[in-house]
Order: C-alpha cells, then sequence, then structure tokens
C-alpha cells in the first residue's frame, strides 16, 4: 500500500529538506540554490506558493510560484507567476506526485487571486494542467526556449486577454 502523500506550504523547518530535493531531482544545486534566492527576494517570494509534499515526516517533494511581470511593447507591466522550480526526490518520481503539487499550486493561485502562470518545461507534462503554449498570447521568453517549452495558463477566463509582451523574471533566475 502506498503512504498517504499530504501537500502543505512549506514552513521554515522544511527548508533543508527542500533544499536536498531539489538537488538531487536536478542532481546540481541551482535550483535548490534558486529557492534559497527566491525566498529572500519579498517582492517576488509568495510563501503561500511555496508548496511540499510530504510522506510521513519526510519531505519528498517542492514547487515554487513566484511572482513576475510581462512588459507589454507599450511598456504596460502585467503581473503573472512563474512556476519554477517543481522537483521530486527521484525515488518518489513517476509516482503522481509532482502533478499533485502542480494542482495544488494551481488551485492556491487561484485562490489569492492570480490570473495566470507561466512555466518553461515538459511540453508533454504540462499541458494535462491546461497549458498551452504562450506564443498564443503574443508572450515571450527573455531567452531562447522552443515555443511548445513555453508554456502558460489563465486561472481565470481570460486571465491573459490583453496580455502581451516579454516575461520579466526576478534576478535570481539569471542564476539558474
Amino acid at each position: 500500500m502506498a503512504a498517504a502523500i499530504s501537500i502543505r506550504q512549506e514552513t521554515a523547518a522544511d527548508f533543508a529538506a527542500v533544499f536536498d530535493v531539489n538537488r538531487l531531482a536536478f542532481g546540481q544545486d541551482n535550483e535548490a540554490r534558486l529557492v534559497d534566492a527566491l525566498r529572500a527576494n519579498e517582492t517576488a517570494f509568495v510563501p503561500e506558493l511555496s508548496i511540499v509534499a510530504v510522506i510521513g515526516a519526510i519531505v519528498v517533494g517542492h514547487i515554487l510560484f513566484t511572482k513576475i511581470t510581462i512588459r507589454g511593447s507599450n511598456g504596460n507591466l502585467h503581473g503573472s507567476l512563474a512556476l519554477a522550480p517543481m522537483a521530486v526526490r527521484p525515488e518518489h518520481q513517476k509516482q503522481g506526485i509532482g502533478s499533485q503539487l502542480v494542482r495544488k499550486g494551481l488551485a492556491v493561485a487561484s485562490g489569492l487571486g492570480f490570473q495566470s502562470v507561466i512555466v518553461v518545461g515538459h511540453e508533454q507534462y504540462y499541458p494535462k494542467f491546461g497549458f498551452e503554449p504562450a506564443e498564443k498570447w503574443n508572450i515571450k521568453a527573455p531567452f531562447e526556449v522552443p515555443s511548445d517549452a513555453f508554456m502558460a495558463i489563465e486561472l481565470i477566463a481570460d486571465g491573459l486577454r490583453n496580455v502581451s509582451g516579454m516575461v520579466v523574471y526576478p534576478a535570481e533566475f539569471e542564476s539558474v
């Protein structure tokens, strides 16, 4: 029988375990250091959107959504969220934990009043949650990325209506 998984907001007591989850999942420290750096960015970090998956007392997964902006060609700024990173310990991957984290994160983000989320991710994975290529809204990445891997989702009807332009990530993302 599979162990019960709980999905909840991260606490300070989880920080070291979250670092380990990201380091193990990505095979390097970059994403783990990114999470630590983003936590310190009071403009971008939303505590309710740093979410962990726990089995027993062990943190086995983590997802982070941070505030970003989309800068239109006219200079207008539109708020959104970036989903990055999402990680599950290797021995717990392919068990649906990542999907539970994504669903919970999208629900919490919607409940907090956010209208959209941007992700750079696997084009076969994220569409099952409703993500579509961001080019649908003429939203562009500030770096080279295949168009089918740069995706967006509207958390409310027409959440990206009249929104287009270049995504502006917090400076911490430049370290990855």
